[in-house]
């Protein structure tokens, strides 16, 4: 019999059912005797005499058929109907019959009476979709088979007939009709006493009706569940809708439904986008289990899924094609790129503010995604090693130029697959195969698979943890600050240009992790022409993804990143302040009798040193080095000569030197404080 599939939680809890007939087999001990009394004296009073076939009832059947000059009535028992179901067509024929007959008898030499009876209250339809008597109990009355009291299981015996007719949901009247009728019957074949019948039929006709689970929050992790079922178990669509199996999957639900709602709601998308498409995917850190996934904004079901369409990454690509395998390969988040307008063989990369700074760090390149450093690093690295890498984080690239750096790709890359890869980072630098389906069981309650859980080393755990801390600085003040976020978060923006008109979008993307999740927003359009172009950038889905994560169950919400053992911490950037209110005084006092005192407004940061230049008509002199202090003490011998200073701020972090000071001529004070 086509049985019911589950999809239940990892903790146990139902998500929803997947079925092509809604049934759920149930044992004939779960059934309450008086619910199987109702179907034998209303279907077939003599089943637990007669070898499959009732003599008595075919007479009068074959009887009203001549009289009716047609086939008018069946006279099957349950035995015949179940046969007629599960092997036969409803076709009133005489060799259809003989075959019915034939089968009857046979089920009756294999089976006992009881499980030729759990078979049929299992097998028979009750209407609106229910198929077997424990659907039907939930469907009428939102209760379980083993909960049916007698004048319960009187209604669902007398629907088998006409399920449309007798139904309490189409015709209360004749639904109560058609119960009584049955509870008569059972009177008068010693189920029920007199009284018992008079009161129960004295009884109006309660429903409870099971409220309907709108499943179109579900529709694409179901779709992925039934692809990998099929891909990894070798499940066909068909055996997984009518073979019982069991499903246990990682999601999410309360994720998997905040987030559709979400990204339902016009409030996320430019005024101009209402239209516009999008795709969302989260994963678990840890295991790689998918958490909550949609194909669109109103995906249907077998139809587009925008998770598996491949996009243009933009610079959502920059850590996995550039940054990682530089790192890799030696460099460090505060080593210095080339920050300049450069052609190589005709390919010129340009910032999208159309400045450049002669050179930037690793760090403030990723922040604030700078792309002439990043195409700068790539030639640097060489082509072949950042395809090497992209090969490990799991992602097929076939572009061989320099382009690759921006994410300019041929086929591009799914929303799945750059989730997939940046989870590397999230996990320590070590990746797993995502899942839908944690396991899988079989009707009886064998596990006939499960997910493959097992890692593998991508990158180093020093190079994953410095992604990370670089990442964190776009997200707080960088290219993804747009939005709040009360999580801790990492993450890269990504931005593609439709070229033919100007100021358009093709690809608007976040992508990041938590310390417990990972996922990503793709926003756009399916086709892309002039007048169908996505008018917002990379803000509208850092923002849509920053409000999921602020509403993640509590189980899923940290405030930091915890650094691995193994690793180093990375430092924070210096940050070299222009010093422009350096003054001299000349006092009593200080480290000699007269001394020239040096002030400037300086950082609390001990790693910027301060070089001290005494300037003069042949140039300059370096006099002192200060280092965690904003002033300095020059003894002076001579208090009528005029003498002009100037700093010079020093990043011990890069090995360069800041802006210089202003110049300060020596002032006379009395005295220091």
């Amino acid at each position: 019999m086509k049985t019911t599939t589950s999809l239940v939680s990892e903790d146990g809890v139902l998500i929803t059912q997947l079925f092509e007939e809604n049934r759920e087999l149930v044992s004939i001990q779960s059934i309450p005797s008086h619910v199987q009394e109702a179907f034998v004296a209303i279907e077939d009073s003599r089943f637990r005499e007669h070898q499959g076939i009732d003599i008595r009832s075919i007479g009068r059947a074959l009887y009203r058929d001549i009289v009716a000059r047609q086939a008018v009535e069946g006279g099957s028992t349950i035995t015949q109907q179940l046969a007629k179901n599960v092997f036969l067509t409803n076709e009133k024929t005489l060799l259809r019959k003989t075959k019915e007959v034939a089968i009857a008898m046979n089920l009756e030499r294999r089976y006992s009476k009881d499980e030729i009876l759990e078979m049929y209250l299992n097998q028979i339809y009750f209407g609106h979709g229910a198929y077997g008597i424990q659907a039907a109990a939930e469907l009428y009355f939102n209760k379980d088979v083993s909960e049916l009291s007698i004048e319960e299981g009187a209604l669902l015996a007398g629907l088998p007939k006409a399920p449309n007719s007798y139904s309490p949901f189409n015709d209360l009247n004749k639904s109560k009709q058609r119960r009584d009728l049955v509870l008569t019957v059972m009177q008068r074949q010693g189920y029920l006493n007199a009284e018992e019948m008079v009161r129960l039929q004295g009884k109006t006709v309660a429903i409870e009706r099971a409220e309907q689970q709108d499943i179109e929050p579900y529709l694409t992790y179901i779709d992925m569940v039934i692809d990998e079922a099929e891909q990894r178990y070798h499940l066909s669509n068909e055996e997984l809708l009518t073979g019982g199996y069991e499903i246990v999957v990682p999601m999410s639900p309360s994720i998997q439904v905040d987030s559709f709602e979400k990204m339902a709601q016009s409030s996320y998308f430019p005024a101009e986008d209402q239209q516009a498409e999008a795709a969302f995917v989260l994963m678990d850190n840890h295991t790689g289990g998918v958490l909550a996934v949609h194909g669109g904004r109103e995906y249907v079901r077998r139809g587009l899924n925008r998770v598996n369409v491949k996009r243009q990454p933009g610079s959502t690509l920059k850590p996995l094609a550039v940054y990682a395998p530089a790192l890799e390969k030696g460099y460090h988040p505060y080593s210095l790129l080339t920050d300049e307008l450069i052609e190589y063989d005709g390919y010129t990369p340009r910032n999208y503010n159309g400045e450049y700074t002669g050179e930037m760090t690793m760090y403030d390149a990723l922040t604030y995604s700078a792309n002439a450093p990043a195409v700068w690093l790539l030639n640097e690295i060489g082509v072949q090693e950042s395809i090497n890498s992209l090969e490990r984080f799991g992602l097929d690239v076939s572009d061989r130029g320099l382009a690759i750096a921006l994410g300019g790709l041929t086929e591009g890359l799914s929303p799945f697959e750059i989730v997939s890869s940046y989870r590397v980072f999230a996990n320590e630098g070590k990746k797993t195969d995502p899942y839908f389906i944690t396991a899988i069981y079989s009707r009886s309650g064998d596990r006939i698979g499960e997910a493959n859980t097992s890692e593998e080393n991508v990158i180093k755990p020093q190079t994953a943890w410095d992604i990370t801390r670089m990442l964190e600085a776009v997200v707080q003040e960088g290219t993804g600050k747009s939005g709040e976020v009360q999580s801790a978060l990492a993450g890269k923006t990504g931005t593609t240009s439709y070229t033919e008109v100007s100021g358009a979008t093709r690809d608007a993307w976040f992508v990041g992790y938590t310390p417990t999740v990972v996922g990503g927003v793709w926003m756009g359009y399916d086709t892309t022409n002039e007048s169908n172009y996505f008018h917002g950038g990379s803000s509208y889905p850092t923002i849509l993804f920053k409000d999921i994560i602020n509403d993640l169950p509590s189980n899923l919400t940290a405030t930091s990143f915890t650094k691995p053992n193994n690793v180093k911490e990375l430092e924070t950037p210096i940050a070299l302040t222009e010093i422009n209110d350096l003054t001299a005084t000349l006092a009593i006092g200080g480290r000699g009798l007269m001394s020239i005192r040096l002030n400037w407004t300086g950082s609390d940061d001990d790693r910027i040193h301060y070089t001290i230049y005494e300037v003069g008509k042949s140039g300059r002199k370096e006099i002192a080095t200060v280092v965690g202090a904003n002033e300095y003490f020059i003894p002076s011998l001579n208090p009528f000569s005029q003498k002009t200073y100037e700093i010079v701020p020093y990043n011990t972090q890069i090995d360069r030197e800041g802006v210089t000071s202003n110049q300060a001529t020596v002032k006379f004070q009395l005295g220091f404080h």
